[in-house]
């Protein structure tokens, strides 16, 4: 098996590497979608969300209201580091879970947006960085995400920086250029990965 970390800042183009690797056979933990999932409805995550913030931060349906929780926990670090503190340990060990129901040869990609951040490169085989020039990143933003120009560059400035990304990576895919010119690398990244997985 071949533990991989993937990471690059908003509007690189992590998602696309992450669907490219999984349509060609790699095992996709997705960091994001399982933190969704541990605070779903029902879910012992969500109640221990409740018990921290209390009702307010649930919606009409009693699932979690996140535009609400993002007002309180991103204007106060001390509340951010308290819902961190519930959902980090759930994704943690969810992740593992995935991890280890993956086959002994297999290729497991971390999809991980806060990989720099908070310092997780030791805990994967290889950390692969999705590269992308600022000006493109914010143009991404933009053009097709529909951001304004002052969220987008606040939503940038809020994660490490390129050079911190690009200080932790053991491959860095460049896609500043067109889609088609992102293919041919992931490709060629998959071929390396499955090599390893299979000791090779």
């Amino acid at each position: 098996m071949v533990t991989v970390g993937l990471t690059g800042g908003i509007g690189a183009g992590k998602s696309e590497v992450s669907r490219l690797l999984a349509s060609y056979g790699a095992v996709l933990v997705d960091s994001d979608r399982i933190a969704r999932d541990v605070v779903a409805s029902g879910t012992p995550g969500l109640a221990a969300v409740v018990a921290e913030f209390g009702e307010g931060v649930l919606a009409a349906d009693g699932s979690l209201d996140r535009p609400k929780l993002g007002a309180i926990v991103f204007s106060d670090p001390e509340r951010l580091r308290a819902l961190n503190a519930i959902v980090h340990p759930l994704v943690r060990d969810r992740s593992a879970a995935l991890q280890r129901a993956a086959g002994p040869d297999a290729v497991v990609v971390h999809d991980v947006p806060l990989l720099t951040e908070n310092g997780l490169a030791p805990q994967y085989d290889l950390v692969v960085v999705v590269d992308a020039a600022p000006q493109t990143q914010l143009d991404r933003l933009v053009r097709l995400r529909g951001m304004t120009e002052d969220d987008a560059r606040a939503r940038m400035a809020a994660q490490a920086t390129r050079e911190q990304r690009l200080a932790i990576a053991d491959v860095v895919i460049d896609n500043d250029g067109p889609l088609e010119a992102l293919e041919p690398q992931v490709r060629q990244l998959w071929e390396q990965l499955r090599r390893a997985a299979a000791g090779g």
